[in-house]
């Protein structure tokens, strides 16, 4: 047990520091192409940091541990959008543009809403999970052709310079296999030598995962690219739920144990997570306060499962 336990836990350590080391390879690289900062913060940077659970999901649906997959994304989706947001927001007020949010925000809810429809059955199949990333790209392509590429992302955090860009970019996403393969295979372990349920060891690594994207959106506040900080924590929560869940079940069928218990959280999961949108929209700016108050929201997602 102690064993397994170590090792899930330098699974989580390789695996965040591998995310980390994409994120900022891949968005030196898309600097150096010159594009702007949202358009970087939801695509480049949600979809890098969200390579740890992209790799979850994929050994999830190799090793029959789509539970764990599953209260994996819930847990990371639920802590982005509450200890996340309330974090920025709390260190420095956080901004969403009206004009931003309906994309952002209901790209945001319908993902999360997709995502419990299709493990309501108890199974989300190949199909299934080639529609969800068919809809990512979707959201992908409604991003793009709003953005404005003339406001470069020239103060993001990113390896500027393209060979080693590169280097860095191929060495993180060894290191985010090698965590992401013990992240699955040593947390059930964990899980079947304690006794507790998959989902349960799957919401815990979901908050370890989320430190590359509450990371990369606190100091993109403090340097003042709100662009990155809203892009990261709202794209990523595109991302999981849609990609990242969906590559996982083309790889392989993702089953799902303890439907009602997932659904119970994924509801929390969904109605923190509107109340979030729904303040924004009243409020385009987020102040200390409320910044608290929102990351407090995060507590009772563990009495939930």
């Amino acid at each position: 047990m102690l064993a397994s336990l170590a090792l899930l836990a330098v699974g989580l350590v390789t695996l965040v520091y591998g995310a980390d080391r994409v994120v900022a390879a891949a968005s030196g690289l898309a600097d150096h192409v010159g594009v702007s900062a949202l358009f970087v913060g939801v695509t480049v940077v949600a979809v890098g940091s969200s390579v740890p659970e992209i790799a979850t999901t994929a050994y999830a649906s190799v090793y029959g541990a789509g539970t764990l997959a599953v209260g994996h994304v819930v847990g990371s989706a639920t802590s982005q959008i509450t200890l996340g947001v309330g974090l920025v927001a709390a260190v420095s007020t956080l901004t969403i543009p009206r004009e931003r949010l309906p994309a952002y925000g209901g790209g945001m809810l319908v993902a999360m809403a997709v995502m419990l429809v299709a493990a309501a059955s108890g199974t989300v199949g190949r199909v299934e999970g080639a529609l969800m990333c068919a809809l990512y790209l979707g959201f992908l392509a409604v991003v793009a052709e709003r953005a404005d590429f003339a406001d470069r992302a020239s103060d993001h955090d990113g390896i500027h310079d393209p060979r080693r860009a590169a280097l860095w970019l191929v060495c993180g996403l060894v290191l985010v296999l090698a965590g992401g393969h013990l992240l699955v295979t040593e947390g059930r372990a964990f899980a079947l030598a304690v006794g507790v349920p998959p989902y349960l060891v799957g919401v815990v690594t979901g908050l370890g995962t989320t430190v590359p994207e509450i990371t990369v959106a606190l100091q993109a506040v403090r340097a003042d690219e709100d662009g990155i900080a809203v892009g990261t924590l709202f794209g990523s929560n595109v991302t999981d739920p849609l990609f990242s869940l969906g590559f996982g079940a083309t790889v392989g069928t993702l089953h799902v144990a303890h439907v009602s218990r997932v659904l119970l959280a994924g509801g929390y999961m969904l109605a923190v997570s509107a109340a979030v949108v729904a303040y924004f929209a009243l409020r385009p700016t987020m102040g200390r306060r409320v910044g608290l108050l929102v990351a407090a929201l995060y507590l009772p997602a563990f009495l939930i499962v």
